[in-house]
């Protein structure tokens, strides 16, 4: 295989990918470099993700593998009985807003692995905010598709539409007042967010809008460093981060794949193409039936990932029938993915994300936070692994993957799009 490159990054937008590559040359490590591009992504790609959403990542330091949490919980007052009739979690607003997590995967990844200073990070996203950055022709048409569903939630027509309307392809735009909150992020490690003067508008604004996020809820969060789980399949070991995100479903499938009979199939085979699709729907169906907050969790990952078990699942697919469920719409969810590696042999793969686009639609006046709506993700049938609580973190869907093959990096990968992500 021909090198390429000694430093790389790889996301969907060039001015965030040009931000970390800035970092290598600077002499940064690879989390810089991923650090800069996915801060940076919260200003060029707001209709992606955001300040005010969550973060999972794998770090490769050349020796081994790291994974981070960076999901947040419920806030403590979200019992079920506060839902009341619904059937199911709302779709925008302060009762889809769970503590927002990135921040604190920010500093906690830069302090493991950075070595640049922490602010030197965001000098490419504050140019962008304060400055602004032209607008590109996907991200607009995605900004106007949600620009009428939120202009009513709070905060949101003040931030994200300028002139009553969204930006169009290839006009100027630009947000101070998250200049504003990336400084002062910056400047403290993250602290302000969730303990200083950030929190409290935050809180303030969830007040105002009769949410029920604390500064109790803010104050207690913390990222989590969890152990990488994997499966072999023929020369390589693929891993992914274990619940309360979905990865899980995507190494049920390869374990169902491989122990189905695929020697001799070509790649692009109806036969092939079969297999991969049933051993995927069985490997959601088991996170949309098992997977939620892993203290609430009946069956385990390792369970889950067990054996037996797989060899049960294989043993159900049939390679003239199509088994149930049947095919469901998806709907459209917004997250940003980004790798990056360096020339000392660090790779990261990180994802990012505010769920549905710009999330909740509520966006905390001044600050340019556009929250998440992580808490659509929680059920309200009861007894559910997954239903929501107070103090749980609900199925997240984005995943971070990693490939090795004898310990070394072969790959980080991964892509956007809600549940459809283990695909």
């Amino acid at each position: 295989m021909p090198v390429l490159a000694r430093n790389c990054v790889a996301t969907t937008q060039p001015l965030a990918a040009q931000a970390g590559l800035a970092m290598l040359a600077k002499g940064g490590s690879a989390v810089d470099a991923a650090l800069a591009t996915a801060i940076t992504l919260t200003v060029v790609e707001p209709v992606m993700n955001g300040i005010g959403g969550d973060a999972f990542a794998i770090v490769h330091d050349g020796k081994k593998l790291h994974g981070i949490n960076a999901s947040g919980r419920a806030p403590a007052g979200w019992h079920r009985r506060r839902f009341g009739v619904l059937d199911k979690m709302p779709e925008i607003g302060w009762d889809t807003v769970t503590v927002p997590g990135a921040v604190s995967g920010w500093a906690a990844l830069h302090e493991h692995f950075g070595r640049l200073p922490f602010e030197t990070l965001f000098e490419p996203a504050l140019r962008y905010a304060r400055d602004g950055f032209f607008v590109s022709p996907v991200i607009a048409q995605i900004w106007q598709n949600q620009a009428d569903r939120l202009r009513n939630q709070p905060g949101f027509a003040e931030s994200f539409l300028p002139n009553g309307r969204a930006p169009k392809a290839g006009e100027h735009f630009r947000c101070p007042g998250q200049a504003a909150t990336l400084e002062t992020i910056a400047r403290t490690r993250g602290e302000d967010f969730y303990r200083g003067g950030l929190a409290q508008k935050i809180t303030a604004a969830a007040r105002t809008g009769h949410g029920a996020l604390s500064a109790s809820d803010l104050a207690q969060h913390a990222c989590d460093w969890v152990e990488p789980i994997s499966v072999a399949f023929g020369d390589y070991d693929i891993h992914e981060l274990p619940p309360n995100g979905q990865g899980i479903s995507a190494l049920i499938a390869l374990g169902i794949l491989d122990r189905c009979d695929i020697s001799g199939l070509g790649p692009d085979s109806a036969d092939f193409v079969h297999l991969q699709i049933e051993a995927t729907k069985i490997g959601m169906a088991e996170v949309r039936a098992h997977v939620g907050d892993p203290d609430a969790m009946r069956v385990s990952a390792a369970e889950l990932l067990g054996s037996g078990r797989l060899d049960e699942h294989a043993r159900t697919i049939h390679r003239d029938r199509v088994a149930q469920p049947e095919p469901q719409r998806q709907s459209l969810h917004g997250t940003v993915y980004l790798a990056a590696a360096d020339q000392n042999g660090m790779a990261v793969s990180y994802i990012q994300s505010n769920y549905r686009g710009f999330g909740s639609g509520v966006v905390v006046p001044g600050t340019g936070i556009a929250l998440h709506n992580r808490g659509n993700c929680f059920v309200l049938e009861e007894g559910h692994p997954n239903v929501v609580g107070p103090g749980k973190r609900p199925l997240n869907t984005i995943i971070p993957g990693f490939v090795t093959r004898g310990g070394e990096t072969v790959a980080a990968l991964g892509v956007m799009g809600g549940s459809m992500q283990p695909q």
